[in-house]
């Protein structure tokens, strides 16, 4: 809090500078460099946190002064609307409607649907924020903004995550952003942001604010007395006078027994309600109540308790609110001192005038949320309407809200069967909505009404998921719940053993040890008991015999199977709950046009729905198949984006794809920090797959090096659970190579047998050229050639382009060994240019050594010549040159197009071309970076 220094006696601005608030220089300076950032074109977000009263709201008021030339745009959170989804974004939006025909489709009915404009299906929370920086990207373009977004630890948690995400994305448009949040209220969305900690007044700023509270003459010793017990807090110094006469101020005894800090201003703010009619205090309570703030509502409400217009003139005299379109406290703590000080039968009574006045038709959930508040005990009217009105509410604002609506639901509801099955919905939706531990409490609700045995099994099936996401790598729980849903719905179980192997996988070696082996028996006995019904079930049962049998057994069912799956062209909802897996499963049997396949299609279908929380599963399977098929620019943009998912979910992940991207590129500094970075949170989440994928990332890394020995060392690692399949596998191609390379074929004897099993069972060209390349590395002089070439024919056929490069070197090596050079130099060569073109610049220097080492001279790329796009720029060049649209380009990259725009103009200008019709030639001409080469995977665009 603080007032702006317009009055005598106070330092004015500087140059032009707008004039700041008492002892707030140093804030004041740096909101108006972000006005000077907005008005130049540029964007910028800053968070202003502090403890209540500080002076959050001053500097926001601040900031609205100031803003000349720029459109101000404000939302403010409201304790009793944090269940109401995207009521505050609807408070920053409703301004930019008029803009909503300018973006693209899918985020025009993402964001419709949120706002409650249209109905639809629940929109998926990324494609709104998408929708949201696009609208203030378009609605910048006539006119700088800034967005004000107070007390923002009080929004619903939608509207907190998009338009935190929004600020993040902000680059090129002439936005910004300020938020205001309490102190110790931070949230983990606004944490990446810049932020200033508003701090207590001086004491000599104390002094000079205080003398503008009180009129007259005031005594040193209770002038300091008031100075130390509020420490510099604004809103402190302003409100403890108030209501207080000057006979008390001036000896001190107002000042008595006043508590703690904010209970103090609260007191200051009861007393300014004390001297208010009751029929104000009505308004004011029903004014609290309602979080959207829509006058007409209000009054529509007021007129039900017989308020009028008259009443309003109070609370506007004494400045405690205004009622201007949308009604408006002096402050947050005003508000909530209205609020708490009503009695309870007098908050009901605002909440069912408000509930009554509310359009069932257009907010049915608004209205039954006001119904719920109202309720004074169980009421089942209410609880079945909450019901009813929790799909609307999912429809705007998702899981979240949808739970919020089913829990109350449940808590309201009178019979203990209903309420066991209102508890189980709601703990479902909670679980969905990324709280596990709420939800728990609510599966203890289910459990004492629970009467039937498929709510019972549904309860043991929830309970099973939520163990499994908070303590990943124990698949038990799963296996339990599988098996009490097998005589009560068969599909449900067997979705449930996939799980349990997602679990067992993920644990990966810090899991049980034989978790994997547990899942694979039930699984099998599940399948014994009654047939698979559809293709992907079949998977699962080859699967498991995978791990009870052995490779040969189980591998020949999951390749048929998969093939099965993919000449289904009519894809339901549980087909696509299977596609993840299915892709995982394409790899493990070394089927790249299964992987290819799965992978395109379960990207697509996210891309399509918005279903952010299943594309980085999808985008790190498609990474698997694209560092195989020597595609490394498209799958350091699917890793990109990956991690651009991550940072706004709530679910920890770990950056596997930018880890195997740098392995494949030989960036020894970047794998290593990686490794020691992310391990302990690995270690600490139980995601032992992590510790796998390490492994095999180094030992790729240093067979590019060649530096044999630390690579076997890490191959032994990644292979040492062959159950694990996919990374075990792949680490045992590494550990033949390093083992040979390095002076150890004994230690490849192992890992040799299995890839020689695996080629046997699945007979693909890429297997039986991989372990033929690999064979040959511990062949005979007479063998070892024939292997060679074999391998080499084999890899030829498919588009495994790394490991094709790899079998040259290989071979290419081999013949320099026997003093071959003149033959050596084409199997060199075609390598070094392969892996150039790829990227992989380990094996680049790798082969470069060779090919030295036969007398052939090999210039490296002079630095120099490069033209020097940043990673983004890169991203967005190869995006544009493969034809998508800027708006598609916009969604991918999770910026806006305006953004998208921007960094083009300066690709043009590097690449020295006039449009995108250059690109094509341009990318190709300039050693800028590898091509993406698999066209299919990178242009599969919303």
């Amino acid at each position: 809090m603080g007032i702006l220094t317009t009055t005598a006696g106070v330092t004015s601005g500087e140059q032009g500078r707008p004039a700041a608030l008492i002892g707030r220089r140093r804030e004041c300076a740096k909101l108006a460099g972000l006005l000077d950032h907005v008005r130049s074109g540029t964007s910028q977000a800053l968070v202003l946190s502090g403890e209540a009263g500080i002076g959050k709201t001053a500097l926001l008021s601040y900031v609205r002064e100031q803003a000349k030339g720029c459109a101000v745009l404000e939302a403010a959170g409201v304790q009793s609307e944090m269940e109401l989804a995207y009521a505050g974004l609807h408070q920053l939006c409703a301004p930019l409607l008029g803009h909503l025909a300018t973006i693209p489709q899918p985020q025009r009915e993402a964001l419709s649907t949120a706002l409650g404009l249209s109905n639809g299906n629940a929109p998926d929370r990324f494609l709104v924020g998408l929708a949201v920086l696009s609208l203030l990207a378009e609605a910048s373009r006539e006119r700088p903004l800034v967005c004000i977004i107070d007390d923002a630890h009080w929004l619903d948690q939608a509207s907190l995550l998009t338009i935190a995400f929004v600020a993040r994305r902000l680059r090129a448009e002439a936005v910004g952003m300020l938020f205001a949040v309490r102190e110790l209220d931070v949230d983990e969305a606004l944490s990446p942001l810049p932020r200033i900690s508003v701090t207590g007044l001086s004491e000599a700023a104390s002094r000079q604010l205080l003398t503008t509270a009180i009129a007259g003459p005031l005594d040193a010793t209770v002038r300091e007395r008031i100075v130390a017990e509020t420490h510099g807090n604004p809103l402190a110094l302003l409100q403890l006078p108030s209501g207080l006469t000057m006979e008390q101020i001036a000896g001190g005894f107002g000042l008595s027994g006043l508590g703690a800090l904010t209970n103090r201003i609260e007191q200051s703010f009861r007393r300014r309600l004390a001297t208010m009619p009751a029929a104000t205090l009505r308004l004011l309570t029903i004014a609290a109540a309602e979080p959207g703030q829509d006058e007409a509502l209000i009054w529509r409400a007021a007129d039900r308790l017989g308020v009028d217009v008259k009443d309003a003139e109070p609370a506007v005299d004494d400045g405690y609110a205004t009622f201007s379109g949308y009604v408006r406290f002096c402050h947050p703590l005003a508000r909530s001192t209205v609020y708490k000080a009503a009695l309870p039968e007098e908050r009901q009574a605002a909440h069912r005038a408000l509930a009554d006045a509310t359009d069932p038709t257009a907010e049915p959930e608004r209205r039954a949320w006001h119904l719920a508040q109202a309720s004074s005990g169980l009421d089942e009217a209410v609880a079945a309407e909450l019901e009813r009105s929790a799909d609307s509410a999912q429809a705007r604002g998702g899981q979240a809200a949808a739970a919020a609506f089913h829990e109350r639901a449940a808590e309201l509801t009178p019979d203990p069967a209903r309420r066991a099955e209102r508890a189980l919905v709601a703990a479902r939706s909670k679980y969905d909505a990324g709280s596990p531990e709420r939800a728990h409490r609510l599966l203890a609700i289910a459990e004492i009404g629970a009467s039937s045995e498929h709510l019972k099994a549904q309860i043991e099936l929830l309970q099973a998921q939520i163990s499994s996401r908070l303590h990943p790598g124990d698949g038990t729980p799963l296996l339990h719940a599988a098996a009490r849903l097998e005589p009560i719905d068969l599909a449900q179980a067997r979705e449930t053993y996939r799980d349990a192997f997602y679990a067992a996988l993920t644990a990966g070696p810090l899991g049980h040890p034989e978790s994997i082996a547990q899942v694979a028996a039930a699984a099998r006995t599940s399948t014994k008991q009654a047939p698979a019904e559809n293709a992907f079930e079949v998977a699962l049962d080859g699967l498991a015999k995978i791990i009870e049998d052995g490779y040969a057994d189980g591998a020949p069912q999951v390749k048929s199977a998969l093939a099965a799956a993919r000449s289904s062209r009519e894809l339901s909802d549980s087909d696509l709950r299977w596609m993840p897996f299915a892709g995982r499963l394409a790899l493990d049997v070394w089927d790249p046009d299964s992987a290819l396949d799965f992978s395109t299609t379960i990207i697509e279908s996210a891309r399509r729905r918005g279903d952010f929380s299943t594309l980085p599963t999808a985008l790190l399977g498609g990474i698997g198949y694209l560092l195989f098929a020597g595609d490394l620019a498209t799958a350091s943009m699917f890793a990109d984006e990956c991690e651009m998912i991550g940072d706004n979910i709530t679910i920890p992940t770990l950056p596997f794809g930018r880890l195997v991207v740098a392995a494949v590129r030989g960036q020894e500094l970047e794998v290593v920090s990686l490794v020691d970075r992310v391990t302990p949170v690995a270690m600490a989440m139980k995601g032992g797959q992590w510790l796998t994928a390490t492994a095999w990332a180094e030992a790729v890394l240093y067979n590019g090096l060649g530096r044999f020995d630390r690579a076997l060392a890490a191959a032994e690692r990644g292979s040492r659970n062959p159950n694990e399949l996919g990374l075990a596998s792949w680490s045992m191609v590494e550990q033949v190579e390093a083992a040979a390379c390095s002076g150890h074929p004994e230690r490849a004897v192992e890992p040799m047998r299995r890839l020689t099993e695996m080629a046997k069972a699945c007979s693909t060209d890429w297997i039986l050229g991989v372990a033929a390349r690999s064979e040959a590395l511990l062949a005979e002089e007479e063998d070892a050639e024939v292997l060679h070439r074999t391998a080499i024919e084999h890899l030829e056929r498919t588009q495994m382009r790394t490991d094709w490069a790899r079998a040259q070197l290989l071979y290419g090596e081999w013949l320099r060994r026997q003093d071959r050079r003149t033959e050596s130099r084409k199997h060199l060569r075609q390598a070094h240019d392969a892996f150039t073109e790829i990227g992989a610049e380990g094996f680049v220097d790798r082969a470069r050594g060779e090919l030295l080492a036969t007398g052939e001279n090999v210039h490296r790329l002079s630095s120099g010549n490069h033209v020097q796009l940043t990673e983004q720029e890169l991203q967005i060049a190869h995006l544009a040159a493969s034809g998508l649209t800027n708006p598609q380009i916009a969604t991918r990259l999770f910026i806006s197009a305006r953004t998208v725009e921007w960094h083009l103009r300066k690709v043009f200008v590097k690449l020295d071309i006039k449009s995108r019709q250059g690109l094509n030639k341009a990318l190709e001409d300039s050693p800028v970076t590898q091509r993406p080469v698999n066209a299919r995977l990178l242009t599969n665009a919303p």
